[in-house]
């Protein structure tokens, strides 16, 4: 079970997870009708050792396991649509001018390098010294393609001032990246964080972001199999409950800031991907959007 004060690295516990989304970015990249491109994902799961992860990455399963990646198949849908919608989300904010970003919780997300940033852009990752630590071991070598600024930090910790330790800009408008994060926090920590993000943002910031509505009815099936690979994740004992919790679009809109709720299903089939009803009800129980604050010369 979680604690409110427990820790982890990228191979244990909520870095486990981050894990399995780079898994997941990195079997797309494999496919031949590919809708991005990550190759970094496979050179992260790779370094983390995992023999399970890497025949994952590599379509490399055994009869007896093909169950485990028919019933990841929706899930893997989900990650692929978020990547989309937030790679998008990324260059509409680089189009409208802004050239501060900050990935919140950044795991082994690989965007710094992959993506073509323009000129003067500065990312900043923000997540826990072990997990951070992990990527800059296992990209040795390889050069970001902006001003990558790593803080390693505790959310749970003064982050905004470390933050702006490392040269963050709080006048300046900012594109935030909170993805994959909230359900792994508890729903007064969820407001906390959204709070400082909004006292942090100048006009004509954004927040791009995703979270689980409900569970899936499909989770259960997944935790058996991730039991049967020792694959070391447990959803269910790493996310906590929807009690509480509100609404991020609602959230931002009593707040006065403009809300845009993406559909991943669209999302994928904007893209020539066919989705499968298994797909499309699993999607449905995730929300994409994207939150501007007014003011600035920022548009959507």
């Amino acid at each position: 079970m979680r604690s409110d004060d427990d820790s982890w690295d990228i191979t244990s516990s909520v870095g486990l997870t981050a894990l399995g989304v780079a898994a997941m970015r990195a079997s797309e990249t494999r496919r031949p009708d590919a809708l991005f491109a990550d190759p970094f994902a496979e050179i992260l799961v790779t370094a983390a050792g995992s023999p399970v992860w890497t025949r994952l990455v590599r379509g490399e399963l055994g009869p007896d396991e093909q169950g485990v990646a028919e019933s990841y198949a929706p899930l893997v849908a989900s990650i692929v649509a978020r990547t989309c919608y937030f790679d998008a989300y990324f260059a509409a904010a680089e189009a409208a001018g802004i050239r501060q970003f900050v990935l919140v919780a950044s795991g082994l997300d690989s965007r710094a390098y992959r993506m073509d940033w323009p000129a003067g852009s500065v990312v900043f990752e923000l997540d826990l010294p072990a997990v951070l630590d992990f990527k800059a071991a296992a990209l040795t070598g390889h050069e970001p393609r902006a001003d990558r600024r790593a803080v390693p930090v505790d959310l749970r910790q003064d982050w905004p001032k470390a933050l702006q330790h490392n040269g963050f800009d709080p006048g300046a408008a900012t594109a935030w990246l909170v993805e994959g994060l909230l359900r792994y926090l508890p729903a007064d920590a969820q407001d906390r964080l959204l709070d400082d993000i909004v006292a942090l943002s100048a006009p004509g910031s954004r927040v791009g972001l995703n979270t689980m509505l409900e569970q899936s009815a499909s989770d259960g099936e997944r935790a058996a199999h991730s039991v049967h690979l020792d694959l070391g994740i447990d959803l269910e004992q790493l996310l906590y409950p929807m009690e509480g919790r509100a609404h991020p679009v609602e959230w931002f809109d009593r707040r006065g800031w403009s809300t845009f709720a993406g559909d991943p299903v669209e999302v994928l089939t904007g893209h020539g991907r066919t989705v499968t009803t298994a797909e499309a009800d699993e999607i449905g129980h995730h929300l994409l959007m994207t939150a501007i604050r007014p003011g600035g010369d920022s548009t959507r």
